[in-house]
């Protein structure tokens, strides 16, 4: 590269990697999926929170395992402070639990909207900066509250026509019981709960190779997959697994869990195609104590769009008291890009629905008193502020934004006392009394879209 084009790039403005900007259009988008999403969290009942992005380190600190430490951003402020950004909205809850708790009703129901943070190699739906969609119940030992976290995810990701959603299910204490059951020694627990965790990806075979690699003796790597393989309806398969486990305590608590979860779903009316119980999911969080799931779709091939579980030691670690807690994530950005893949959803290009004409430097008292009625009326309406104000102009603005609706009111419509609207989509031209032209104007937008005419 020659000095100049080193000085150039030096010069040009950018992002710093693995996090971006948003255009209107992008932007308009993702506030549809995300109303729609806090439409279904508030029916459910879980009302919004916000916390700070920067923590305290020592909140933050020990709570994700290793792999987390290492994808963390962690700084000294300019006070000599010891600072993070948010890995999460999970342990900034639980933090903001023990500072208000004596503020709460509980069980508490919360939700939470907002980016996090995580130093880790960009790649398709993966960011540094991303966004997610949490839904939490704290206070609550109650399979109930989980089974809730699981129907909202179904809801939340059919409003906006998500196909083929699968929510998978298993628990904590489980897992840790068929890698005991296997002879897998302690220390070597987590190795087993990574290596099936990747049993979609690599096979049994990828599974049973890793667990060798990391000195899993060949009996227990065989008695592990021959568990986590179990497949089919819930309750023949925990059956199942409670005649093999049997004795173990810890697994027996784990199958009732899961036995009063998947009973709650079906009074519910949860849809039994949308979740499954998976013995191989595992999630990678070290404070998940309980059920554990994780949504994902058959197309594209992006990944999970969620994670969730329960942590009912985690808001202990401030309080110095165990406060049962469960929750789910969404991650907004892994949903908009199926949303755009598969064109699930038709979001506007502008927010704009009707602009207002400048015939002339003499027509500004009459386009500013039309824009004020529109939008005192609910219409989302702009005067158009070019300096340049030929009407051809106009009309061209109009129409690289995607403004549906074109008011024009010049001499021959003043002297009649209309105006002029054009839809641009058509080309169609309707001339509307003065006095008539807010409630026109709002029919022709709820023919386009029914929301659109809403106040």
């Amino acid at each position: 590269m020659t000095r100049e084009a080193r000085a150039e790039t030096s010069r040009s403005p950018q992002v710093l990697r693995g996090m971006r900007d948003f255009l209107p259009q992008q932007m308009l988008l993702r506030q549809e999926i995300v109303d729609r999403f806090k439409a279904v969290f508030e029916r459910f009942g879980f009302e919004p929170i916000d916390t700070p992005l920067l923590e305290y380190y020592e909140v933050l600190a020990g709570k994700y395992g290793e792999e987390g430490e290492k994808l963390m951003y962690h700084f000294q402020d300019h006070g000599g402070r010891e600072v993070g950004l948010r890995y999460d909205l999970t342990v900034p809850l639980a933090r903001f639990v023990a500072a208000h708790r004596h503020e709460l009703t509980f069980p508490f129901k919360r939700y939470h909207i907002g980016p996090v943070f995580r130093a880790e190699r960009p790649q398709r739906g993966r960011y540094r900066q991303f966004w997610q969609c949490d839904v939490d119940t704290v206070g609550t030992r109650s399979m109930l509250a989980d089974a809730e976290v699981l129907l909202v995810w179904i809801e939340a990701l059919a409003s906006v026509n998500i196909p083929n959603v699968v929510v998978q299910v298993n628990h904590r204490k489980l897992l840790q019981a068929l890698a005991s059951h296997a002879g897998v020694p302690a220390e070597q627990a987590l190795t087993v709960y990574r290596a099936i965790d990747k049993l979609e990806k690599i096979g049994p075979e990828g599974v049973r190779e890793e667990l060798l690699r990391h000195g899993v003796s060949e009996p227990a790597a065989q008695g592990v997959l021959g568990l986590v393989q179990l497949r089919g309806e819930p309750g023949p398969v925990l059956a199942e697994v409670r005649q093999r486990l049997a004795g173990d305590p810890q697994a027996m608590e784990a199958v009732a869990e899961l036995e009063e979860l998947f009973r709650y779903l079906g009074l519910l009316g949860a849809d039994p195609r949308r979740y499954a119980l998976n013995l191989a999911l595992a999630r990678g969080l070290d404070y998940y104590t309980g059920p554990v799931f994780e949504a994902v779709v058959e197309e594209p091939a992006i990944g999970s769009l969620g994670g969730a579980g329960r942590y009912d030691g985690l808001i202990g670690m401030f309080l110095g008291e165990d406060i049962p807690a469960t929750g789910g994530s969404l991650g907004l950005e892994r949903v908009v890009e199926v949303v755009q893949e598969l064109q699930l959803l038709h979001a506007p290009s502008t927010v704009t629905q009707a602009l207002v004409t400048v015939f002339d430097d003499e027509s500004w008292g009459v386009a500013l008193g039309l824009v004020q009625e529109l939008r005192a009326g609910g219409v989302a309406a702009e005067v158009y502020l070019g300096e340049r104000r030929d009407l051809r102009r106009q009309v061209q603005y109009a129409d690289r934004k995607g403004v549906p609706l074109v008011l024009f009111c010049g001499p021959d419509e003043l002297a009649a006392g209309v105006v002029t609207i054009r839809e641009l989509a058509s080309g169609e031209q309707h001339r509307v009394a003065r006095a008539d032209l807010v409630s026109e104007v709002r029919r022709l937008l709820a023919a386009r879209d029914p929301r659109s005419a809403s106040t």
